[in-house]
């Protein structure tokens, strides 16, 4: 059972950077699905940015320009630049991954919103940004 292990978390002001990194444990992935959700207090769990393999990305609207989606590395290790930060970005931050294919495929299967239902995810990381 792959595993995931999400860091780089923490409390920072308004326009400040924060990047979270999220580790595979250790196997040899060549073809994935890799995202990043937030969960804010009292919200529904959303995608903000996914990437795969062939280096396929998407970003939520309201993080276009700000965040970037990166991956490191066979073994994987996937990250999340986040720049400008804003309260509105406040909330639980969670990787997923699928190993089995990339996301288009992914989507095709299960649809657009449950890329990540047969995949793994993490334990998630709090991510506060004041004002």
């Amino acid at each position: 059972q792959v595993q995931l292990a999400e860091s780089g978390g923490g409390s920072v002001q308004a326009g400040g950077s924060l990047k979270l990194s999220c580790a595979a444990s250790n196997y040899f992935f060549m073809s994935y699905c890799m995202g990043w959700f937030r969960q804010a207090p009292g919200e529904e769990r959303e995608a903000v940015a996914r990437i795969d393999s062939d280096g396929n990305t998407f970003y939520k609207d309201s993080v276009k320009g700000r965040f970037t989606i990166s991956t490191d590395g066979v073994k994987i290790t996937l990250f999340l630049q986040m720049n400008s930060l804003q309260p509105e970005d406040t909330g639980v931050y969670y990787c997923a991954a699928d190993f089995t294919s990339r996301c288009e495929r992914l989507a095709q299967l299960y649809g657009d919103d449950n890329i990540f239902n047969g995949g793994t995810w993490g334990q998630g990381t709090q991510v506060t940004v004041s004002s």
